[in-house]
């Protein structure tokens, strides 16, 4: 009997097979990355959509700071406009930064700080920046797996034929790594 034919198709076999797996590890970690730029998207929207009502509350013992909050307005519509993961954290650092400008407010306007509705927005708001930041390590955690993935020897030959590319992490630029400044 001639064994070579069958040690070819057992290779052959081994080789369709990793690359099968390698494959669906691709798809995966691809899958994932997606889930959790969605995870993302969802804690954004909640801050988007909490912004009107802590903007309006504002308004009522801020009058003269219509400056800050036309600041937070803007920031927020670039955001909701912003395509793609790096022009998207470039506008949500900037949102960010704008928001610490609202909370640093509420020290220079007691019966704000008081208000009922403000501190309840504030906390839905704090709570809403805490998941995001949980989002976007969360995101960068996929995108870290997903990278090295398509970028090891041999995956990497593969990852290239089938058109996998790298995704970009979510990253704080320079400004919101200072620390915020709030003159009035």
């Amino acid at each position: 009997m001639n064994l070579i034919p069958l040690i070819l198709l057992g290779a052959l076999v081994l080789l369709v097979g990793w690359l099968v797996a390698v494959y669906n590890g691709l798809v995966t970690l691809k899958n994932r990355t997606d889930e959790a730029w969605s995870d993302i998207d969802v804690q954004l929207k909640r801050r988007y959509d909490l912004i009107p009502n802590l903007l309006e509350t504002v308004k009522g013992y801020a009058a003269h700071e219509a400056g800050t909050l036309e600041k937070v307005v803007q920031a927020r519509n670039m955001a909701m406009n912003a395509q793609g993961t790096a022009e998207k954290a470039q506008a949500e650092n900037m949102l960010s930064n704008t928001l610490k400008s609202i909370f640093a407010l509420s020290e220079s306007y007691p019966n704000l700080k008081a208000n009922e509705n403000f501190a309840q927005l504030m906390t839905e708001l704090k709570d809403t920046e805490d998941k995001i930041q949980a989002a976007r390590r969360f995101f960068n955690a996929n995108v870290r797996d997903f990278n090295t993935k398509i970028e090891v020897f041999p995956n990497n030959l593969i990852a290239a034929k089938l058109q996998f590319k790298k995704y970009e992490f979510f990253e704080a630029n320079g400004q919101e790594r200072e620390a915020v400044k709030v003159q009035f």
